[in-house]
């Protein structure tokens, strides 16, 4: 079997016996007759943001982290707009840092356990992977009543796509997507819970777009994820729902992070940033935003 819970597994992979990382071998051999083919994002003309790639880049980003924002990590790791993120999952993914290195530089530091913590959830993914590698198709949890009556609507959904939803936070986290090729982890909880249970969409068109543009988007952790919100995974609390607007009041109550992605709105005061609608005509017309799909 798997742990289908997070939580048990959280405590024993806290308390496990890890091993010291792996030496670097001198060469790696290549089978011959591979063609590694030319790298997606430069033709997809988006996520010009991008952070540089390569161990190098990785190993100086963990060494700035470990030195410094990681201390605040576990009080301000949600808030949308400082983004006290490590940043490092692209690296992590792609190999460029250990994780087994990066756990046992961080957990003895303040802010550590929590990181940690964060860490274990990207191993919980892949276990249930193993044992369930249908995750990025079929619901890990299907519903007792029969299929799910997923909504069709392709208006709703390309304009989630697009950032274009009239939920400013859902659009700052959309756009940010589209720029970098990353999305911070809140606003990911954000805009997947807004696709599957405000609008109703099947969580697979989401993560398919994910897939796409997000530099640390393996299959484990990006489905993983999208079935943890969407309630098929192994969420515990399958119901729950995010409602964007407390969301948003709660992780970027000065609208910081919506002003630095959605800059049609930058001219706004909290807390009409996250509500423009609430705003006279006129003035909304003049925002060139659109009107909630759902508010």
């Amino acid at each position: 079997g798997h742990y289908r819970i997070f939580t048990p597994y959280w405590r024993t992979w806290r308390t496990a016996a890890w091993r010291q990382p792996c030496r670097a071998p001198e060469t790696v051999s290549v089978p011959a007759g591979i063609e590694p083919g030319d790298l997606p994002f430069p033709d997809r003309g988006s996520s010009a943001g991008l952070l540089p790639g390569g161990e190098r880049a990785g190993r100086d980003r963990a060494t700035a982290w470990l030195d410094g924002p990681l201390k605040a990590y576990g009080d301000e790791r949600d808030l949308l707009a400082s983004d006290e993120t490590s940043r490092l999952s692209a690296y992590l993914r792609f190999g460029c840092v250990s994780p087994l290195a990066l756990a046992q530089a961080a957990l003895s530091r303040p802010g550590g356990e929590e990181f940690c913590r964060q860490l274990a959830w990207c191993d919980f993914f892949h276990q249930v992977t193993a044992a369930f590698p249908d995750i990025g198709t079929e619901d890990y949890r299907p519903s007792p009543h029969g299929p799910r009556n997923w909504a069709e609507d392709p208006d709703a959904l390309d304009a989630w796509r697009a950032g274009r939803t009239g939920i400013p936070v859902v659009d700052a986290g959309m756009r940010q997507l589209t720029a970098e090729g990353f999305m911070h982890n809140r606003a990911r909880m954000i805009t997947a819970s807004f696709l599957t249970r405000t609008l109703g969409i099947d969580w697979r068109h989401g993560y398919r777009h994910f897939r796409e543009l997000l530099a640390d988007g393996d299959v484990a952790c990006n489905a993983g994820n999208w079935q943890w919100v969407a309630g098929t995974g192994n969420n515990p609390r399958p119901g729950r729902m995010l409602n964007p607007l407390r969301q948003a009041a709660r992780f970027d109550h000065d609208g910081d992070y919506v002003r630095r992605y959605v800059p049609e709105l930058a001219s706004l005061a909290a807390p009409y940033i996250h509500t423009p609608w609430k705003l006279p005509t006129a003035h909304r017309k003049q925002l060139n935003y659109p009107d909630p799909l759902s508010a």
